[in-house]
């Protein structure tokens, strides 16, 4: 089986895990996941922050989006500009997010481009990861571009039920230190304290 067969099978076996995970569960987990998020010292000290809106059931982001945005600080969420690519996109409300690529809330494409270098911290999606934060995506490429080119801190959004130990991994993917479940924080694979 090629490493490309491997994500596949592993994104079919977390979909349909994910769609066995009650309402309350999924619910408390974002919860959680939010809090934990909130404690960081580099989410509380950053000044720009560049963070995924949330769909389906992924973990619930709209509360990190709407608490970054009432703290006054520069909030960038993706916008995706072509295939494969996607830019940090400033929206200073969350009624600018509209549906874009895939039915994802998306900024208008004149909202002001973010380079990553101005970027203090960045909340990440996965489909599943491992706890040393390598992570498997939907398959776009989307964030292991941009975190290619991206320096500073980053947290990876993951429930504890759908983290996997082996995760398949080629050259291009980029692993991510910080993984945040619902039990908390861990950094290159060891639970770390949150503040």
């Amino acid at each position: 089986m090629t490493k490309q067969e491997a994500k596949q099978k592993l994104r079919r076996t977390i979909r349909n895990l994910e769609n066995c995970l009650s309402p309350g569960y999924l619910s408390a987990s974002s919860q959680a996941i939010s809090a934990h998020l909130l404690a960081m010292p580099d989410y509380r000290n950053a000044g720009t922050i560049f963070c995924f809106a949330s769909v389906d059931r992924e973990v619930d982001t709209w509360p990190i989006l709407r608490e970054i945005l009432t703290s006054g600080r520069v909030l960038c969420v993706p916008l995706c500009t072509k295939a494969g690519h996607m830019e940090p996109r400033q929206i200073t409300a969350l009624e600018q997010l509209l549906p874009g690529a895939y039915g994802i809330p998306e900024p208008p494409a004149h909202s002001p481009h973010i380079h990553p270098d101005e970027i203090d911290f960045a909340v990440l999606p996965c489909v599943t990861c491992d706890r040393t934060g390598r992570r498997l995506g939907r398959g776009g490429g989307y964030y292991d571009r941009f975190l290619s080119q991206y320096r500073s801190s980053a947290v990876l959004l993951c429930r504890e039920r759908l983290i996997r130990e082996e995760i398949p991994v080629e050259p291009h993917d980029c692993p991510v230190p910080w993984v945040l479940t619902e039990q908390g924080l861990y950094e290159d694979g060891v639970p770390a304290r949150l503040g």
